[in-house]
């Protein structure tokens, strides 16, 4: 089977498109910008009340007791003629201070313990979320005034407490928000490129949650007042004649009858507080609601790739492998089992392809070899040599000398891996100066460098621009370039191709080819497209439900098959050489994958295959086939049995 392979028109690298115009978001309806404004206004006026009141809050005017608004006295007097405006600035910040206080513990308690809990799996996880659900337990107004019984009336300290009792709920929320950032390829970008936890914590995760915890915020400082209010009303506010909002609104109580305009300037500013909290938090949950800028269509000046069959007959020798894969094993933690028995090696210099259906484990193999397995997945049997270093059995921290430095990594999706916060230029140089210990200015030459070796034209301006501003074909090709920046010796490419369009497909492939003939570089390619395969492999690895079921050179397994399945996978693909009648309808493999509890003992393959007897419902280990290569099958094509007739389902019995 020759590998298919044509000269196309692709694009070239593009320029980073710009956003159209927008409305005005949230933040910026006017309702917001006055939410803004009184809250600021209040915070900065109550805490330079001391400073410009007209009045101080002791100053008494028995003479003028339960006046109304006057040219003296804006807003009127108390029982004891004191100014209700003054008292309502300077007690402001005593009602202000203590809700902050409270947001400050509740997020400083709650966002570390989300943090860990999402990086450390469940052994973390159960701890803290049985303490969080604990706290949740509790009635916050009794714990409140126990605590009060307790010590005494310190508003500080009972606002410090509902702060601790506040930070249940934030990590509730918190969590499965870090959790889903934790999954997100830029952060498994940022773990290849060396980034240690912290910072990935601080760079990648953090910045993610940033709106959900302004949200969360600014809802806990609106309660924060409301629950302090409630408290100096009932009397347990600081101490007489110390003024807050709430003990206002108790004394305005006492008084309803004698004078009911007390109530209502310290009524108005504590509701009105309440409410610009709340619509700051509307207004920010709306925000981070908004899609992201539409991208114009990007026009691109054509010019020809020819693509080049691949390389023929490449040793499938393990002898002086850069890495070798022996009888892998991944599965769920104390479960099923995902992949199973896997050996594959990749030599210098070449590309070792893993195809498969979806689901058939490839990209769980692929992954095992960064140590970028998910939560709850780990590798269970085997071994992994990198230049004859196991690396089975090595921490994240051990693994951060490994990922970048040695083995890079490429995604699918190339706008999922870049981080959105970050311009391509600090993407790129600070792996730069990690891994090569450079300076600023010598990072970015390198970086200038690197773009223009995966064929960007304009790196300058593709430095300064964000991931948003890239096509798709542009985005992988800085992905690609990211990928680089460690110099690594082996390259783990994702299909790469998978979301692109077929003329930025063979534009990709065409670079992959060029890095590895230019630098040497190996590469661990997975794809479901044996097209993709053929023209840019050297050898081969055919997956089915979590087993390599062959394996060898790409000449040898794709021209002549030993296994059963990569003949069906070969005959159903929709590529037809030319001068051959395209056929009614292509042939299609009956039946479906087996789910990974299902895996039979025998031959995973025996209920869809032509050829099966009852030989291969029993364990079959990997055999010798075409040369060096293997295949998982008792009955090779090459050796067909010639007793074996498939029945009207195309199944042997």
């Amino acid at each position: 089977m020759n590998a298919f392979t044509e000269t196309v028109q692709v694009p070239a690298a593009s320029e980073p498109t710009s956003g159209r115009r927008r409305p005005p978001g949230p933040l910026r309806r006017p309702v917001t910008v006055l939410a803004i404004a009184w809250l600021a206004a209040i915070v900065i006026a109550s805490a330079t009340a001391h400073w410009w009141v007209p009045f101080q809050v002791g100053e008494q005017d028995l003479a003028h007791a339960l006046a109304g608004p006057s040219r003296g006295h804006w807003l009127g007097t108390d029982e004891l003629g004191r100014d209700i405006f003054s008292r309502i600035v300077t007690g402001g910040w005593i009602s202000i201070g203590p809700a902050l206080l409270a947001v400050a513990v509740a997020f400083c308690v709650g966002v570390p313990m989300a943090l860990l809990a999402a990086e450390h799996g469940r052994r973390v996880e159960g701890p803290l979320s049985r303490v969080a659900e604990l706290l949740l337990a509790l009635p916050t107004t009794v714990i409140l005034l126990a605590f009060v019984g307790a010590v005494g009336v310190h508003v500080w300290a009972i606002m410090a407490v509902l702060g601790l009792l506040l930070a249940a709920p934030v990590y509730r929320i918190l969590l499965a928000l870090a959790q889903s950032l934790r999954t997100r390829l830029h952060v498994d970008a940022a773990k290849v490129n060396g980034v240690g936890s912290l910072l990935v914590n601080v760079r990648h995760v953090l910045p993610g949650m940033a709106t959900t915890i302004a949200v969360q915020a600014a809802q806990l400082f609106a309660l924060g007042i409301l629950i302090e209010a409630g408290l100096a009303f009932m009397g347990y506010g600081p101490a007489i004649p110390a003024p807050s909002w709430g003990g206002l609104i108790g004394d305005a109580q006492q008084h309803i009858y004698d004078d009911a305009w007390m109530m209502v300037p310290t009524g108005v500013v504590l509701a009105l507080t309440v409410l610009a909290a709340n619509q700051i938090a509307d207004a920010l949950a709306g925000e981070r609601e908004r899609t992201a800028p539409a991208r114009r269509p990007v026009r691109q000046a054509g010019r020809p790739v020819a693509a080049a069959p691949a390389g023929g007959e490449a040793s499938p020798r393990t002898d002086g492998a850069l890495l070798e894969v022996r009888d892998l094993h991944v599965g769920v933690v104390e479960g099923t089992e995902l992949v199973t028995g896997v050996s594959v090696s990749v030599r210098p210099g070449t590309v070792l392809g893993l195809v498969g259906e979806s689901g058939c484990g490839k990209t769980m193999t692929a992954r095992s070899l960064m140590g970028l397995l998910p939560d709850g997945v780990e590798v269970s049997g085997g071994s992994i040599l990198f230049e004859g270093r196991e690396l089975v059995g090595l921490s994240d921290k051990q693994y951060q000398a490994v990922r970048g430095r040695d083995i890079a990594m490429i995604s699918q999706e190339p706008m999922v891996a870049l981080d959105p916060m970050f311009s391509i230029g600090h993407q790129l140089t600070r792996p730069i100066r990690r891994f090569r210990g450079v300076g600023r200015d010598e990072a970015r030459r390198i970086a200038l460098d690197l773009l223009a070796q995966v064929g960007i034209v304009d790196p300058e301006r593709i430095l300064r621009s964000h991931p948003h501003a890239l096509s798709g074909g542009m985005a992988q090709r800085v992905c690609i370039a990211l990928a680089l920046t460690g110099s690594p010796k082996l390259l783990i490419a994702d299909e790469p191709t998978t979301a692109l369009d077929v003329t930025v497909q063979a534009e990709i492939l065409s670079l992959l080819r060029s890095l590895v003939r230019g630098t040497g570089l190996s590469v661990v390619l997975v794809s479901h497209d044996l097209g993709v395969v053929a023209d840019l492999c050297d050898d081969v690895a055919v997956m089915y439900a979590g087993q390599a079921v062959e394996s060898g050179t790409v000449t040898e397994v794709l021209d002549q098959p030993a296994h059963p399945y990569t003949s069906a996978l070969l005959s159903a693909n929709p590529h037809i050489p030319q001068g051959e009648t395209v056929p009614d309808r292509l042939p299609s493999i009956p039946g479906t994958v087996p789910a990974p509890k299902d895996w039979p003992t025998g031959c995973r393959f025996a209920s869809r295959c032509p050829l099966v007897t009852a030989e291969c419902h029993e364990p079959i280990a990997a055999a010798p086939a075409h040369g060096a290569g293997t295949a998982r099958c008792i009955h090779p094509l090459t050796l067909a049995p010639s007793t074996a007739t498939p029945n009207e389902s195309g199944v042997v019995r």
